[in-house]
C-alpha cells in the first residue's frame, strides 16, 4: 500500500538522498544545467524551488539556512550573489526539465535540468519572436472590383482545388506581366 507516500524515495535510504538531493542541488546552481534521470530531476526541482526563493532575501539567516541544505560555499555564494538578481522578479518557476530521450545502458528516460534564467538560446529566440510580431505581414487581396456584386452572388461556388489553381494561374500572369 502507498498510505502517506508524499514523494519519490529514490530507492535510496533517506541519509543518502538527502546528500544526493544536496548535491545535484549545488551542481545545478554552479553550472547552471545537469543532466539525469526525470525522477531525480523531479525530486531536485522540489528540493531546489524553495531553496531560490529563499535566496531572493539575502540575510544572515536565509544564507545559514541555504547553507545547512546545501553544505557547500561556493554554491552558497553563487547562489546569493548571481542567481538571486536573476531569479528577483520571477515569482516561482526558477527550474526546466528537458526531456532528451533514453539511456542506453538500462533505458531510463534522461533529461536536462536548467535554471530557466540562464538558457541563453532560449532567451536569444524569445527576443527574436518578440521583435519579428512587428514585421508586416502580405496578404493577397482578391480583385473583387472588376467583378460586379450580382455575378458574385450568382455565380456557383467552385470547389477549393479550382479555386487554389486559377489563383496561382493569376498570380503567375501578374508576375510575368511585372517582369515584362
Amino acid at each position: 500500500m502507498r498510505h502517506g507516500k508524499r514523494f519519490n524515495h529514490l530507492s535510496r535510504k533517506a541519509p543518502h538522498r538527502k546528500s544526493m538531493l544536496s548535491n545535484m542541488a549545488s551542481s545545478l546552481i554552479l553550472h547552471k544545467k545537469i543532466e539525469t534521470t526525470v525522477a531525480k530531476a523531479k525530486a531536485l526541482r522540489k528540493y531546489i524551488e524553495p531553496i531560490l526563493t529563499r535566496s531572493k532575501s539575502d540575510t544572515t539567516h536565509s544564507r545559514r539556512t541555504v547553507f545547512s541544505l546545501l553544505k557547500n560555499k561556493e554554491s552558497v555564494t553563487e547562489l546569493f550573489n548571481n542567481v538571486s538578481e536573476k531569479i528577483a522578479s520571477r515569482p516561482g518557476g526558477y527550474t526546466r526539465i528537458i526531456k532528451t530521450g533514453f539511456r542506453l545502458g538500462d533505458n531510463a528516460e534522461m533529461c536536462i535540468i536548467e535554471l530557466v534564467d540562464y538558457n541563453t538560446l532560449l532567451l536569444s529566440i524569445d527576443d527574436k519572436d518578440k521583435s519579428s510580431k512587428s514585421t508586416r505581414r502580405r496578404r493577397r487581396k482578391k480583385s473583387t472590383a472588376n467583378v460586379s456584386a450580382d455575378e458574385t452572388k450568382s455565380a456557383p461556388k467552385a470547389s477549393k482545388k479550382s479555386d487554389k489553381k486559377a489563383d496561382k494561374k493569376d498570380t503567375k500572369a501578374k508576375d510575368d506581366k511585372k517582369s515584362k
